[in-house]
C-alpha cells in the first residue's frame, strides 16, 4: 500500500498540475469580455513579425496574455498578414489569430478623393501624393515609364503612340478624367492610374464611331477638348468656342490662346504673360510663331462637355471671342469687332482683371 501510495501521489501531482495548466491555458486563451462587443480597427503593420503582432494585441487589450498568445502561435505554425482588420474583445485569442491570418478578412479601408476638371496633370499627382504613400517623384516615374506607358496603348483604344512625341511635357496629360473617386487606402500606383483611364474609356465610348471617322485623331481631340475647357468658362458656351477654333483651323490662322502659352511656360493663370513667353517657341505655345495648328498634346484634363465640343462643335462663322468676369463669352467675327467688345466690357466694368 505505501508502494502504491508512492507511486499515485506524484502521478496526482502532475496530473493536477497539467490541468491546472491547461485550465490557465484556456482562461488566457479565452475573449477579455464576453460583452464587450465594440468593433476595434487593429493594423498588422508591415515589418512586424508574428510575436509582435501578438505584443501589439496585448497592449490594446485584445487579448489577455501574449505569452499564452505566442505558444498558440508556435503550436499552429500560424502565418499572420500584415494589414488592417476588425476585430472586437469578445473574440478569443484562437477566433483573433484565426482571423488575421487569413487574407481574405483585410480590412480595405477607402478614401474618396475628388479631382477637377481644367486642373494639370501635376495637380491631380500632387493630390494623389498627399493622400497615398507614394511621392511625387515615384509617381511621376511611372507615367514616364515606356514598358508601363506601352501597356496602356495596349490596353486602351483611346491611347496611342502620340503620346511619345518628344515635344510632350507630360504623356498622360488629358487621359486623366476628372470626376469624384473612391479609392481603397492600400491602392497601387498602376490602380489608381486604371481608375482614371477607365472612366475616361466609359466616357469616350459613345463618341468612339465619330473619333474614328473625324478628322483628327483622338489625342488630337482631346487636345483641342483641353482648350476648351479654360477657354469655355461656362459649358453652354464651348461648342460656339470649339466652332471659332475649328475656323481658325480650317483657314490656316494660328489658334491664338493663352491658355496654351500658360502651359508652354508653366506659369499658373494669375500671373502675367510676358512677350517672351508669348513668343517662345515649343510645341504648346499657339500665340507664338512654331505652332501653326493644334499643340502638341492636351494642357489639362478635361470634363465631358469640352470633350463633346471638340467633336461636336457648333458651326458658326466666328473667328475670335473674349469671356468677361462673370465667364459670359462674345463672339465676333473679325478682328475690329473683337476690339469693340472688348472696349465695351472695360468701359462696363465687364472686363476681367487677374
Amino acid at each position: 500500500m505505501k508502494i502504491k501510495k508512492i507511486i499515485l501521489i506524484p502521478i496526482l501531482v502532475i496530473l493536477t498540475i497539467i490541468i491546472s495548466s491547461f485550465l490557465i491555458m484556456l482562461y488566457n486563451l479565452s475573449p477579455v469580455s464576453t460583452k464587450d462587443t465594440k468593433t476595434i480597427t487593429f493594423e498588422v503593420k508591415e515589418g512586424w513579425s508574428k510575436y509582435n503582432t501578438v505584443e501589439h494585441l496585448k497592449s490594446e487589450g485584445l487579448i489577455r496574455s501574449a505569452f499564452f498568445g505566442k505558444l498558440l502561435i508556435k503550436l499552429t505554425n500560424r502565418e499572420l498578414f500584415a494589414g488592417t482588420y476588425k476585430l472586437s474583445k469578445d473574440m478569443s485569442t484562437n477566433e483573433i489569430l484565426e482571423k488575421i491570418s487569413n487574407q481574405s478578412n483585410i480590412e480595405n479601408e477607402s478614401i474618396t478623393l475628388t479631382f477637377i476638371e481644367g486642373k494639370r496633370l501635376s495637380n491631380y499627382i500632387k493630390t494623389i501624393s498627399e493622400n497615398f504613400p507614394y511621392t511625387i517623384d515615384e509617381i511621376n516615374e511611372l507615367l514616364n515609364d515606356k514598358e508601363f506607358l506601352d501597356s496602356l496603348i495596349e490596353k486602351y483604344w483611346f491611347i496611342t503612340d502620340s503620346i511619345y512625341n518628344e515635344s510632350i511635357y507630360n504623356p498622360l496629360e488629358g487621359y486623366f478624367y476628372p470626376d469624384t473617386y473612391e479609392f481603397k487606402k492600400n491602392s497601387t500606383l498602376e490602380e489608381i492610374v486604371y481608375r482614371f483611364l477607365d472612366n475616361l474609356d466609359n466616357k469616350l465610348s459613345d463618341y468612339k464611331e465619330d473619333i474614328e471617322l473625324g478628322t483628327y485623331s483622338v489625342h488630337e481631340y482631346l487636345t483641342l477638348a483641353s482648350i476648351i475647357e479654360l477657354e469655355g468658362g461656362l459649358s453652354e458656351d464651348r461648342k460656339d468656342i470649339a466652332g471659332v477654333f475649328y475656323n481658325r483651323l480650317n483657314s490656316g490662322m494660328k489658334l491664338g490662346s493663352d491658355v496654351t502659352t500658360y502651359y508652354a511656360v508653366n506659369k499658373d493663370f494669375s500671373a502675367y504673360l510676358t512677350k517672351s513667353d508669348l513668343n517662345s517657341c515649343n510645341g504648346y505655345n499657339t500665340r507664338g510663331d512654331c505652332v501653326k495648328g493644334l499643340p502638341v498634346g492636351p494642357i489639362c484634363n478635361m470634363s465631358l462637355s469640352s470633350i463633346a465640343a471638340s467633336i461636336e462643335p457648333n458651326k458658326n462663322d466666328y473667328y475670335y471671342f473674349v469671356a468677361d468676369k462673370n465667364k459670359k463669352t462674345y463672339f465676333s467675327k473679325n478682328y475690329s469687332e473683337h476690339e469693340e467688345t472688348i472696349a465695351t466690357l472695360k468701359s462696363e466694368g465687364k472686363w476681367y482683371e487677374y
